[in-house]
This record gives structure tokens, C-alpha cells and sequence, in this order.
């Protein structure tokens, strides 16, 4: 593809140096920012990186004096509220600007782990049982609740606001659990079945051509010892000492069920006018999309009546661990972000005309 004019929105406070000489990478908060720019400059693009905190005149005035042909968006919250990103991309559609990442709804959707569930739930895929507890209103856990659960900020990212802690077995350390991220993170809470397993990440990438990441997975070799829930907590994705001490890796996965293919080509079900594909093997359950004009295979005759009953009744409700050791509170880094990917050339690869909505 030609060079293009890339204007990069990064936080105000994440704005790299133009001179990285005797600074740790690896550590550096602005890392991700970085990445992304470098990446851009070395495969040709003109890039300018600007800084945004609470005020949109920027991004205008640099759209309209700078006249890029693509905005690479890395904001993650503007005027440090999270649920504000969705904003910020509305206004570059206002502006008639292409953009990477998400569009408003899809940020919507994302932002709200109770309202991806219902969505979910009406496709008829599996998800853990939940309960919301909103703020300045009285926590009413009902009888019926089942444990051990893990206790969630509902908009927050990141794993801001988990811990050890985090996963509790009774009453009176939900609740407690719930008052913090009240009162601490400053969101509702979410609190969602426990479910054991792996720590699986994929990306997924394009408009009309989707592309799908290899499969990266997070393991905790030495936090499976002792008391200590093989969670993704914030110590696990912030601090570099606590990964050391605890083993804990970000790897291409291994040993995956089947139906996970490298470069699958597969879509999520948050969109109107697909139809499932699933795949089951023993108790775990693999839901792919694809687009309605391709060949449509069932495996099972579950999979073709799940695929074509919408969910008339949501009746989920939390459902277990036992003791979580208690665990101390960290300071989280404003506005920081868990680098995933690890190298944003990793993605660039793929050709930025995939990451610009159309």
C-alpha cells in the first residue's frame, strides 16, 4: 500500500520521546505508543503523534491542518473516564475520518461485561453466571447465590481492581469485595461464576476481511502452588517482579481443542445476520461465526438448534473457591494498558488497510 499520514491519538501523559537513549523499553509506560509509531515510520507512513487529555479542539485542529488519511486510535478513556473512549470515535466519524479499532457500538458493547452477556445469552452461548451490584445502592445478594465467585469492576479493563482477593466463597467477603471496587476503581461491580481453566487471548482484526490472530495464552507455572488462584490479576499483567517470581508467561498456545486453527477466519457473534458454527468436545464448547453466504456446516443436532433458538428467558445468577488469600492492593499506573501483542508490528504485518474502518 502507499505511504499514508497516520495521526496517532495517544494519552497526554503517554506521549513517547523523541530520544529513548538509556531508557528501559521494556518498562517504559509509553511502550505500546512507541511500538505503534516506530512500526508506522518503518514501514513508510508519516506519523504524527499527539497527545489528548479533555479537549476534542485538538483532534480537530490537527485533523483539519494536518489533513491525515487515517487515525491510529490508542486512547483508552479521555478525561480519565473510561466509558468515554466510545466518544472520542463517534467524533472521528463526525469528522468523516477513517480510524483503527473498534467502532462506538462495538466499544458500547464491550465496555459492559453484563450487556455482552446478554448478547451472548441470545446466542444461545455459554457464558458464567452473573450478578450486577450498582453504585449508592444497597447490596442485596439473594439466597440462592452459589460460590466461590469473582468480584469485577463492570466497565473497567485491564484487570483494574483484581486480586487475589478478588475471588471469594461466602456472603460477607462479597460483599466486602463489591464495596471496594465501589469505592476504590469507582464503578459498578460484576460478580461472575468462578470457572477454572486456561487465560486465552485472540485477536481479531478487518471490516470486511477478517483476520484472526494466533491464539496467545497466560500461564501461571509457579502461582498454581499453595493457595493462589491462577487468575490475571492486576500484580500478574503490571509487575514485571511478581511475573518473574511467579512464572508467569505470555505465550502462542498449545495444545489447543479442536477447531482452533491458526488463521481461522472467523468472526464474533455480536452482529445481526450470521449464523454459528460449533464445534463441542468434551465440556468445552467452541462457537465460530461465519458469514451467511458461505457453506454453513453443523456437527451436532445441538449445534443446529442452538444456532437457530434465540434465548427467550436470561436466568443466570452467580454460581464457587475456596478462601482467597488476601492479597495487598497495588498502585496501578495511570492510564496504562496491558500489552498483549508485545509488538505492534505484529499486527501492523497484516497491512494497516485491515484496521481501517471504511
Amino acid at each position: 500500500m502507499k505511504p499514508q499520514r497516520v495521526l496517532t491519538l495517544v494519552h497526554r501523559h503517554l506521549v513517547p520521546p523523541t530520544d529513548i537513549a538509556g531508557i528501559d523499553l521494556a518498562t517504559a509506560p509509553w511502550k505500546t505508543e512507541h511500538d505503534v509509531i516506530e512500526s508506522l515510520r518503518t514501514r513508510g507512513h508519516e506519523v504524527l503523534p499527539l497527545g489528548v487529555q479533555d479537549d476534542l479542539g485538538v483532534v480537530r485542529s490537527a485533523i483539519e491542518t494536518w489533513k491525515p488519511t487515517i487515525v491510529f486510535n490508542l486512547l483508552e478513556s479521555f478525561d480519565d473516564v473510561t466509558t468515554f473512549d466510545m466518544n472520542v470515535v463517534s467524533y472521528l466519524e463526525l469528522m468523516k475520518v477513517p480510524y483503527t479499532g473498534c467502532n462506538p457500538r462495538g466499544l458500547l458493547i464491550a465496555r459492559d461485561k453484563a450487556l455482552s452477556k446478554q448478547l451472548l445469552a441470545y446466542h444461545r452461548i455459554p457464558f458464567p453466571e452473573f450478578m450486577v451490584f450498582r453504585r449508592n445502592k444497597a447490596i442485596r445478594i439473594p439466597p440462592h447465590m452459589q460460590f466461590p465467585v469473582i468480584v469485577k469492576s463492570l466497565t473497567y479493563e485491564a484487570s483494574v481492581g483484581i486480586s487475589q482477593a478478588s475471588v471469594v466463597n461466602d456472603v460477607e467477603k462479597l460483599r466486602k469485595r463489591v464495596e471496594f471496587i465501589h469505592e476504590s476503581v469507582g464503578s459498578d461491580a460484576i460478580a461472575e461464576r468462578y470457572i477454572d481453566g486456561r487465560e486465552l487471548y485472540v485477536g481479531v482484526l478487518g471490516n470486511d476481511r477478517i483476520r484472526v490472530f494466533p491464539v496467545w495464552e497466560m500461564t501461571f507455572e509457579g502461582m498454581i502452588e499453595g493457595d493462589n488462584w491462577p487468575i490475571a490479576t492486576e500484580r500478574v499483567k503490571w509487575n514485571p517482579k511478581y511475573q518473574t517470581k511467579h512464572g508467569i508467561q505470555t505465550n502462542a498456545a498449545q495444545h489447543l481443542p479442536e477447531g482452533f486453527e491458526r488463521g481461522f477466519r472467523a468472526e464474533l457473534v455480536l452482529e445481526a445476520g450470521f449464523e454459528t458454527v460449533t464445534g463441542e468436545k468434551t465440556d468445552q464448547r467452541i462457537v465460530f461465526v461465519k458469514r451467511r453466504h458461505e457453506r454453513v456446516r453443523f456437527k451436532n443436532q445441538r449445534a443446529r438448534r442452538d444456532a437457530s433458538n434465540p434465548v427467550e428467558h436470561l436466568d443466570r445468577r452467580p454460581q464457587v473457591v475456596e478462601d482467597a488469600e488476601e492479597e495487598d492492593e497495588i498502585e496501578r499506573p495511570q492510564g496504562g494498558r496491558i500489552d498483549i501483542l508485545r509488538r505492534a508490528s505484529l499486527m501492523l504485518d497484516f497491512g494497516l488497510e485491515h484496521l481501517v474502518r471504511q
